[in-house]
């Protein structure tokens, strides 16, 4: 069984993460989609709500799992016996970044396969960063996120707009 990791914080998950998810279906027999707990960013979501949101994306595609895991992307990779690492790449920014993070992942576990998948054109322009601003700001982000959340995230927005 070819199995991937996706990983990230998807804080939130966006339109540009379900579609290197739906690429890795073509490829894997299971994908599993990581949320790391990085202790170095404020994420606006809990890790259980976007446990939930990644849940709700992919509940019909029984092949991928989302769990949730902290440390290093190598040791969730051996712990889940898992060799290819997948990674979304919107610019040559993102590139350069991945790429030195994969010299120094494949130094700690050599079996490690990184694979990067470019994405959609229509997604360039979206990140997690962006949705998560737009929605401290109270904007719709419906057009950069998944259809399954969309009544979530904008749930969101309405139980902000009644802390103001």
């Amino acid at each position: 069984m070819k199995k991937c990791v996706f990983a990230g914080t998807f804080d939130p998950p966006t339109l540009g993460h379900k579609d290197i998810v739906m690429k890795c279906l073509d490829l894997f027999d299971e994908v599993i989609v990581a949320i790391l707990i990085n202790p170095n960013k404020k994420p606006l979501f809990s890790v259980e709500q976007r446990l939930q949101m990644l849940s709700k994306v992919f509940s019909s595609h029984p092949n991928v799992r989302v769990l949730s895991y902290d440390g290093l992307t190598v040791d969730l990779l051996k712990r889940e016996g898992v060799k290819y690492y997948v990674r979304g790449i919107r610019n040559g920014t993102d590139y350069d970044y991945e790429a030195q993070l994969n010299f120094i992942n494949v130094d700690m576990y050599k079996e490690m396969i990184t694979l990067f998948f470019p994405t959609r054109q229509e997604f360039l322009h979206i990140s997690s960063g962006l949705v998560k601003d737009a929605l401290r700001f109270r904007k719709n982000v419906d057009k950069y996120i998944p259809e399954e959340i969309r009544e979530d995230l904008n749930k969101y927005l309405q139980e902000a707009n009644q802390d103001v």
